[in-house]
């Protein structure tokens, strides 16, 4: 029973701590849409979108405005285009992307994810289509997101893949650089996605969900920053413990929020993701609670520290007050969407190879990073491959998004706007890699996925 203390509390976390619900994303399964004829089945995308999504707006508008609350997104994630595609034949999968962008805007989403292909052991000759196509069909539509799965803890990485992925991530900056490369914001390559990500860019729907469903993603880092504020100087165990308390407040909300959305819309609740998404607002961010612990900035030597405490408190704090959290659940630290972070790598104390260490514990990998234009497929190519790297090793989610803005060098700023925010050019490695990456083949899965 919610009590009058706990409507106070939340009104005061929303009124002046920027707690929102960041997203409410429907799932919806795009299987009975294969066709031989593309066209036909780029159609019969538009229609079941426009169909199963057509009130996920309003519904969203009339829960904030009913309970108060803020929802920033309303998305969509569907079944990965490569898995549908592969029965027409079609040389390009443009039409399906066209068909997404159409039929998201027609309902009133901000974005669509799953133009999307899962690679982390081979390709299918519908997985190959898709990527070869992303760079058009980033840069020719607008709301809709893509990713590619190129690795997993029980595959291995797909080397070709992801050398692949470089080439495609260079293509797609070049395509829309009259927009410092803002196609590449649309694209994620990860190592051991996760089916219910409510998150974009990477957000697709699971051929083991239902027909649709609703996911929902909270936020709250000014709310946690709050928080520990009121602990100053006390031991790392009350740190940890506000930290829990404070997200167990904040997924409260979600679950009401997706509960809400569930029973209003007829579809059934998927999950809760408590992961503290951060925004370029003042007060909004995870490097600020990072350097509440005690950094003087985020990306000194006790970053990667304090954040594995923050990911692993608000994880034990949520599940508390869920019964199905699930998508990425932890702290993202995306660098042009977090005000501290683009603090921190303008004045230098944030490298990518901190980021990089940092991703070892947080909730997903190295996001919204924008490099030098004229850096090499190879090199981001070997960025992709550490970064599977280590979501492989450690049987975690991985993922990066890496924007090499066409025409810009380390110390430039590139200028994207809203949620994505203000990207500092970072440095990358300028030794060469070309024949590590030039091998190919498939890096055997661990030792430790062997666990049957």
């Amino acid at each position: 029973m919610i009590n009058q203390f706990e409507v106070i509390e939340t009104l005061k976390m929303i009124s002046e701590e920027n707690l929102d619900i960041r997203t409410i994303t429907m799932g919806i399964s795009l299987l009975d849409c294969a066709c031989d004829d593309i066209e036909i089945s780029a159609q019969k995308v538009y229609d079941k979108i426009t169909k199963k999504a057509e009130h996920l707006v309003k519904v969203g508008e009339d829960i904030e405005r009913e309970y108060g609350i803020p929802i920033i997104n309303k998305r969509i994630s569907v079944t990965p285009i490569s898995l549908i595609g592969g029965a027409t034949g079609a040389k390009s999968y443009v039409p399906y992307a066209r068909a997404l962008d159409r039929a998201a805007k027609q309902v009133g989403v901000n974005f669509i994810g799953g133009f999307s292909a899962l690679v982390h052991k081979g390709e299918t000759v519908g997985d190959t289509v898709l990527i070869n196509s992303i760079p058009e069909a980033l840069s020719t539509t607008d709301i809709v997101c893509s990713s590619v799965n190129v690795g997993s803890t029980r595959a291995g990485i797909n080397m070709d893949a992801v050398a692949r992925m470089g080439e495609i991530i260079k293509e797609t900056a070049e395509r829309t650089a009259d927009s410092d490369g803002f196609g590449c914001a649309k694209l994620v390559v990860f190592c051991n996605a996760v089916e219910d990500n409510p998150f974009m860019a990477g957000a697709f729907h699971g051929v083991g969900e239902a027909d649709s469903i609703i996911n929902v993603g909270v936020s709250g880092p000014g709310v946690v920053k709050c928080a520990l504020e009121q602990v100053k100087g006390e031991p790392f165990g009350v740190v940890a413990e506000t930290v829990k308390k404070t997200a167990f407040k904040i997924t409260r909300m979600g679950q009401l929020v997706a509960q809400e959305a569930s029973r209003r819309l007829g579809v059934p609740f998927g999950i809760v993701d408590l992961s503290l998404a951060p925004t370029p607002a003042v007060g909004d961010s995870v490097a600020y609670i990072l350097e509440e612990m005690g950094l003087e900035k985020c990306g000194t030597h006790g970053t990667t520290a304090a954040l594995a405490l923050l990911n692993d408190a608000v994880k034990k704090g949520g599940v508390f007050a869920s019964s199905y959290v699930g998508g990425l659940s932890g702290a993202f630290i995306p660098v042009s969407e977090d005000a501290g972070m683009i603090s921190a790598a303008s004045c230098g104390a944030l490298s990518l190879e901190k980021l990089e260490a940092m991703t070892c514990v947080c909730s997903v990998g190295l996001d919204m990073i924008v490099v030098p234009g004229d850096t090499s497929a190879q090199t981001i190519s070997g960025i992709i491959a550490d970064e599977a790297a280590i979501g492989m090793v450690n049987n975690k989610t991985t993922a990066v998004r890496l924007i090499p803005a066409p025409g810009k060098k380390v110390g430039d700023v590139v200028e994207f706007g809203g949620l994505l925010g203000t990207g500092p050019v970072m440095a990358v490695s300028s030794y060469d890699n070309s024949a590590f990456i030039g091998r190919g083949g498939r890096i055997p899965a661990p030792i430790h996925s062997l666990r049957n």
